[in-house]
């Protein structure tokens, strides 16, 4: 794709907007947005665009000869399905940011991009300005990976940022976060840990080369969170974290989950403060490698847009090729985990089998337990975890022997 690059835009929202801004302010990008689909076209939005530019209509954008690049930033995951699905069908190259519609249909779109010698590329949809896709796809592309590590959400982290960093109640972090636009009005899809799930699967599919379904992995988020959990970090001098990742346990078996976790000062994501994200890399020959950035916003998650833009104007796609390994690691959730589970009323001690029990504390109110526990189990009981009056949070057991 050496000639201009004419885009259909799908989506003006925050995102949309900011990719206007910097395609209008990039130079060499030698594109340009020929057509912008909105639900309500009499919206007023901060940004003034031509007349002719706007509408309401899908085939206004999919009938425009003129357009060669599809970029879609809506936030329905339905709607992206659509609009992505169609583009690629037509042959349409597409650069999306919907990190919920590429982690449960990344199968189906990859088969549709082979069929129709087309391209889909999502840098933007895992860690926002952090270029971790093409980088798992390109420099990593070997099978000395052991694991991807990190804070994949900016929201849930700038609120535990105010709770462990300045001292503030939870709700008022939350509320805080929802006050500043990093938070929705219904913040259940950040801090549930879905938003991190939806991100760790495409990052495994480019980290190792295997897909695998949401409802297949445990994932915990931070809304039942307890003033003495936070208060127990404060005393262990840790912090907690939202943390998603993969690790290989062998060279045949790869596990994932996305919990919170106790961070010790001495890690890399324990100074991953505020909106931020951070991933770390860790491989048999290089250790561990960090990669730091915004992970959501307008104008960074606009510029990881722009990057996919750039790269398809030279003909790049992914090539999946670990997909194509003879031996890919197959996934396991029989795993030893270590685990802290604060609980009031459910009886975790009485209704959980654990492997071993490490410490136990009870009080008239508050009741700790810290135990080694299968991740086959763990999903078991994840009815039973989810009650509002538990939290959980990982101690970390992989690699120790290595940071030493």
């Amino acid at each position: 794709m050496n000639q201009e690059i004419k885009i259909g835009l799908f989506g003006f929202g925050t995102v949309g907007q900011g990719v206007y801004r910097v395609i209008m302010s990039a130079k060499n990008a030698h594109a340009s947005i020929r057509r912008v689909c909105v639900r309500n076209i009499n919206k007023e939005r901060d940004i003034e665009i031509p007349d002719g530019i706007l509408t309401d209509d899908a085939d206004d954008i999919f009938n425009d000869p003129d357009i060669n690049l599809i970029v879609e930033v809506v936030d329905d995951a339905s709607a992206s399905y659509r609009i992505v699905t169609t583009a690629l069908k037509k042959g349409l190259p597409v650069v999306s940011g919907s990190k919920a519609m590429i982690a449960v249909h990344l199968p189906e779109l990859i088969e549709l991009q082979e069929k129709h010698h087309t391209a889909i590329l999502y840098d933007a949809s895992s860690c926002g300005s952090i270029p971790v896709i093409r980088n798992l796809e390109e420099y990593y592309d070997n099978d000395l990976l052991l694991e991807v590590k990190g804070i994949l959400n900016g929201s849930s982290n700038y609120i535990l940022s105010r709770v462990f960093d300045h001292g503030e109640e939870y709700t008022a972090a939350l509320k805080k976060a929802q006050n500043l636009g990093f938070a929705e009005s219904d913040p259940t899809f950040d801090i549930s840990g879905k938003d991190s799930l939806y991100k760790l699967i495409i990052i495994t599919v480019h980290a190792l080369g295997v897909y695998v379904k949401p409802e297949d992995i445990f994932t915990y988020g931070i809304s039942s969170i307890h003033d003495a959990d936070i208060r127990y970090a404060r005393e262990k001098g840790v912090k907690i974290k939202l943390v998603a990742q993969v690790v290989k346990v062998c060279d045949s078996k790869f596990t994932m989950f996305v919990m919170p976790e106790f961070v010790e000062p001495s890690r890399y994501i324990y100074s991953v403060d505020n909106e931020y994200n951070g991933v770390v890399i860790r491989g048999e020959c290089y250790d561990r490698q960090f990669m730091f950035g915004k992970g959501a916003g307008g104008l960074p998650t606009a510029s990881s847009i722009l990057s996919d833009i750039m790269a398809r104007r030279h003909g790049y796609r992914y090539e999946y090729k670990k997909m194509s390994y003879i031996d890919t690691p197959a996934y396991t959730t029989d795993v030893i985990l270590k685990v802290y589970i604060h609980y009031e009323t459910t009886d975790i001690p009485g209704l959980i089998e654990f492997e071993r029990i490490r410490e136990m504390y009870t009080s008239e109110t508050d009741n700790y337990i810290i135990a080694d526990i299968s991740l086959r189990d763990m999903m078991r009981y994840r009815q039973l975890l989810s009650a509002p009056d538990v939290f959980i949070a990982n101690i970390p057991v992989f690699f120790l022997d290595k940071d030493d």
